[in-house]
């Protein structure tokens, strides 16, 4: 599964892993992908530094990269305290009445939440480079638009290859005007923050928009023959996340979580404001469904929503409070059956692509033929 990419990349798989795991991320690069370790979840700059000291402890020398969250447009002056301060009451007192109608124990005494998606505000972001750049990374992703033109020089100055998510042609297009080396075409099967075109439909479309830039196929992609189709469409390779969730490498804290994940079926996701404020694909629960209900007060906007309910989530899963228990994941959750290790994935998707191929050849060796 080799591409012009991977090659220039130096790694055997076109096959991009995205999680927020450093065990997962060095493990798909030691299966021969390319793990990218995702840093919203990181609060402080030193959690960061320590997991990129393991990934390099870990990784075998193979190469990685780094996802952050970030805007475009930079607003000075802002505190996470000011953010605090722009949500109403109402919604506060929605997250009170809905954790208390299904039991929702407080946290300890002195356990501060342990879930703060700070990492979408763009300070905390800087910070997270700030660490980065101290190591090999070999790419930065960013899963909010293009970065800011001062991050891409930075990294391109180091040697590092900026790649951005996007969710139509539109978007791409805007990402190679900005500078970036690779455009990662997110469909609508996704998981986490996504839009409203499917991957068959966007993956030809943005190829074609950004054409000589690389493209990355991303949503509801978990096999061989999808990553065939993939490469097909014209991308240079894939870009996974939701396969790795029940990989024995992942951390999730919580076997209920990864027994709904794994019981789940390729329609028990949303696209749902619930998490951040922007419409990203999880499992439905009884948390999306009250914040999607017309009756409710609605999600705020990000970076609110994640504030708001940043404790609240912490509470659902430290006491795993299964109706509300829920993760962003894609379609392809309907595929995870059971646990596996990052290599038997791996194998998995190789002999899977190998099968396609050769299927393909097969019919395309016959074209004309009695």
């Amino acid at each position: 599964m080799q591409t012009e990419l991977s090659r220039k990349l130096g790694v055997e798989h076109a096959v991009f892993g995205f999680t927020p795991f450093p065990a997962v991320a060095a493990a798909i690069s030691r299966a021969g992908g390319f793990g990218v370790l995702g840093a919203v979840r990181y609060t402080a700059p030193e959690e960061l530094r320590r997991d990129l000291d393991w990934i390099e402890a870990h990784a075998e020398g193979r190469p990685y990269g780094l996802d952050v969250v970030m805007p475009a447009k930079k607003v000075d002056g802002v505190t996470e305290a000011d953010v605090e301060a722009m949500i109403p009451e109402g919604h506060r007192q929605f997250v009170k009445e809905t954790l208390a109608r299904y039991g929702v124990p407080e946290l300890p005494d002195g356990e501060a939440s342990g879930w703060r998606i700070t990492g979408w505000m763009e300070h905390v972001a800087r910070a997270q480079l700030d660490v980065a750049f101290d190591y090999p990374i070999r790419l930065l992703a960013n899963a909010l638009g293009s970065p800011p033109a001062d991050v891409v020089a930075r990294a391109h100055d180091r040697g590092v290859l900026v790649a951005a998510l996007a969710g139509s042609a539109r978007h791409a297009r805007k990402h190679r005007q900005a500078g970036i080396d690779i455009v990662v075409a997110q469909g609508y099967e996704a998981g986490g923050h996504t839009g409203e075109i499917a991957t068959m439909v966007l993956t030809p479309e943005v190829v074609e928009a950004v054409d000589p830039l690389p493209v990355l196929a991303a949503g509801g992609i978990g096999s061989g023959r999808q990553i065939a189709a993939a490469l097909a469409l014209g991308a240079q390779g894939v870009w996974l996340g939701s396969i790795w969730l029940t990989t024995t490498e992942a951390d999730l804290h919580s076997p209920a979580l990864t027994r709904r994940l794994l019981a789940a079926g390729s329609g028990d996701t949303v696209r749902s404001r619930a998490l951040t404020g922007k419409p990203a694909r999880q499992l439905r629960t009884a948390w999306t469904d009250a914040w999607d209900d017309p009756a409710g007060p609605g999600a705020l906007p990000m970076p609110l929503q994640g504030l708001l309910v940043a404790e609240a989530v912490s509470r659902i899963q430290t006491y795993e409070v299964e109706p509300l228990l829920g993760t962003p994941v894609g379609q392809i959750v309907g595929r995870m059956r059971e646990e596996r290790s990052v290599r038997a994935v791996f194998d998995d998707l190789t002999r899977g692509f190998e099968r396609a191929v050769d299927r393909v050849n097969r019919i395309a060796g016959r074209s004309g033929q009695p």
